[in-house]
C-alpha cells in the first residue's frame, strides 16, 4: 500500500534563497525537489525559514529572502500549493505550510510576526540552537525559559492563531509555553529523549502533555538524534515513532524529516523519495493500515488545518 506523507520540516527556503536550489531540478546535495516529493508520495510539505546567525544578513531580511523564495516556487512549480482545509490528498498535487524556524526572525519586534502571519507565514519555534530575546534553546546547559518579550510573543501567536512549535526550545521554556496557554502546540521536528537521549528531545512529560492538547511530534531523521552510531538506519526512525505512539497514542505521533538541513542521511532515507519505506518497516512491526495512515498523513495534517 502506497501512503501519503505529510512531512512538518524542511530546510529547501535556504538553499533556494542562498544556495541554488530550484524544485524543479534537484542539485546533487539538494534533497528536496519536485521529482522526490512525488515519487514518495509526499502529500504535504513545511517549508522552514531557517535564519542563520553566521549570515551577515539581518534576520528579518533573510526571512522576507526565504518567503519570497516560497512564493516563486510556487510561481515556478503548479504541482505545489497552499495548504487549505478542503486540500484532497488523493488529488495530483503537493500542499505546502510556511513557517519560521527560530524567533531571530521577528528582531524583537510583534509587528514583524503580524506581518510574517499576513505573508502566510502559520507556525514559528522560539529558538534555533542560540539564545535570543524570545528564550533559551536546548542546546544550552544553562536552564532558562522565556523572556518577557518571549512571553508577549506567545500571546501574539495565540491570538493570531500562529501554531508555536516547540522543537529546539529548552525544558524550561516548553514548560513556561504549557502553564501560560492552553491551546493545542506541536513539535516539528523533534525526537524523544526516552527513545534515545539527546538534549534536543523532548521528555516523556513533555509529549504526553503536546497528545493530550491535540498536538503531534514530528520525529526527525538527524543522526545524533537517533544513534551513536555514524550513520542512521531506518530502525532509528522507527524505535522513535514506536516509542512516541507508546507514549502518548497514535494521534499524536508525525514525521519531521528535516530534509536539507543535514549533511548526512539515513541510510535507505536519504531523501523524499524513500519515504515509503518507513512506512513498510512500521508494517512490518505491526502497525495497521490504519495507524501507518495517522502517523504518515492524518495527525499532521489535522493538526494544522486549524491554523489555516
Amino acid at each position: 500500500m502506497i501512503f501519503p506523507v505529510a512531512d512538518a520540516h524542511c530546510d529547501f527556503l535556504y538553499g533556494m534563497a542562498y544556495g541554488g536550489f530550484d524544485m524543479n531540478r534537484c542539485a546533487q546535495r539538494q534533497t528536496i525537489c519536485l521529482e522526490h516529493l512525488e515519487k514518495g508520495n509526499v502529500k504535504l510539505q513545511f517549508f522552514a525559514v531557517w535564519v542563520d546567525s553566521k549570515k551577515h544578513v539581518p534576520y528579518a531580511r533573510q526571512c522576507v529572502d526565504m518567503i519570497d523564495a516560497y512564493y516563486r516556487m510556487l510561481d515556478e512549480t503548479p504541482a505545489i500549493i497552499p495548504l487549505t482545509r478542503d486540500f484532497d490528498e488523493k488529488g495530483g498535487r503537493i500542499a505546502s505550510v510556511l513557517t519560521i524556524e527560530g524567533g531571530e526572525a521577528i528582531e524583537g519586534s510583534l509587528a514583524n510576526l503580524r506581518i510574517f502571519h499576513r505573508l502566510g507565514v502559520r507556525a514559528m519555534t522560539l529558538t534555533w540552537n542560540e539564545t535570543n530575546a524570545l528564550a533559551q534553546p536546548a542546546m544550552r546547559k544553562r536552564a532558562k525559559g522565556l523572556t518577557e518579550f518571549g512571553r508577549d510573543v506567545i500571546r501574539e501567536m495565540d491570538r493570531l492563531n500562529m501554531a508555536i512549535d516547540l522543537s529546539h526550545l529548552s525544558d524550561a521554556g516548553i514548560d513556561d509555553i504549557l502553564e501560560m496557554t492552553d491551546s493545542a502546540v506541536f513539535a516539528s521536528h523533534s525526537n524523544a529523549r526516552g527513545a534515545f537521549k539527546h538534549p534536543r528531545s523532548l521528555k516523556d512529560v513533555h509529549i504526553k502533555e503536546i497528545a493530550r492538547r491535540g498536538g503531534v511530534v514530528g520525529v526527525n531523521f538527524y543522526q545524533p538524534q537517533l544513534t551513536d552510531n555514524a550513520h542512521a538506519i531506518i530502525d532509528d526512525i522507527a524505535d522513535q515513532i514506536e516509542y512516541i505512539a507508546d507514549l502518548g497514542g497514535i494521534d499524536c505521533v508525525a514525521i519531521g524529516s528535516d530534509f536539507d538541513g543535514m549533511v548526512r542521511y539515513p541510510i535507505g532515507l536519504e531523501n523524499p523519495s524513500k519515504m515509503q519505506g518507513l512506512l513498510g518497516e512500521l508494517s512490518l512491526r505491526g502497525f495497521a493500515a490504519e495507524d501507518i495512515l495517522k502517523i504518515a498523513y492524518g495527525n499532521l495534517s489535522r493538526y494544522i488545518k486549524a491554523f489555516i
